[in-house]
């Protein structure tokens, strides 16, 4: 029973004594700390191309949008399209003298016609008091334009009507190449953000073609 005992004993602390050793390991195994998972997330750099970005960012084409609808020519401006802006300039000058132009014409000949009517009209007779008016006024007559002199009272009317639809679409063209110039310079803005190398050659090569199988000169274009 003793020896049982003993047995045992000597059992129970060889069992204490792996249980140590087991734990001795498992101690020497974690001596560097361990690192969590999302730390290593934070710590990794952010991967984005720099270039890129500062494009997109500088060139914004909600901006251009909003300075071209302003003012034409500053979302040119902004893109660094300096160029374009004779361009813009020119086209909305040429439909502003238009506008303009058909303005003055068609006062001018509303005048003209209105003074011809009243110089149509009949003559008031100072004895006869049942006479309504109007009656005839020549006062204006002296002041029409001579290019306008020689139109009869009818003419004078139908181009005065016409010129009000030449005004009517002078202004939406106007209109028209105002909004071409800010669509324009939205479109500029999108393309600033693709990174177009201006690294582009044309040259000649002499040498021997597998194809044709003979020597020749070729034209090389070459772009990176």
């Amino acid at each position: 029973m003793l020896l049982v005992l003993m047995s045992n004993k000597a059992a129970a602390q060889q069992k204490d004594t792996l249980n140590q050793n087991s734990k001795v390991v498992v101690q020497t195994d974690t001596t560097k700390p361990l690192m969590r998972a999302d730390s290593l997330v934070r710590l990794a750099p952010p991967v984005y191309d720099s270039k890129v970005d500062s494009v997109v960012k500088v060139h914004s084409p909600r901006k251009a949008a909003i300075r071209s609808a302003i003012l034409p020519g500053w979302g040119q401006i902004y893109n660094g399209k300096y160029w374009k802006l004779p361009i813009v300039y020119g086209a909305l000058g040429v439909s502003g003298y238009v506008f303009f132009t058909n303005i003055q014409t068609y006062r001018d000949l509303r005048f003209a016609y209105q003074a011809k009517y009243k110089a149509s009209l009949p003559v008031q007779n100072p004895n006869d008091p049942s006479q309504r008016g109007p009656f005839r006024d020549t006062s204006d007559l002296i002041r029409i334009k001579p290019e306008y002199m020689p139109y009869d009272q009818e003419s004078l009317r139908y181009n005065r009507n016409n010129f009000r639809k030449y005004i009517d679409y002078s202004f939406l063209f106007f209109i028209a190449l105002w909004g071409l110039n800010v669509v324009d310079a939205t479109v500029d803005a999108h393309l600033k953000a693709f990174d177009v190398s201006p690294d582009l050659s044309l040259r000649f090569k002499a040498g021997y073609f597998d194809v044709a199988r003979t020597g020749g000169v070729g034209l090389v274009l070459t772009f990176k």
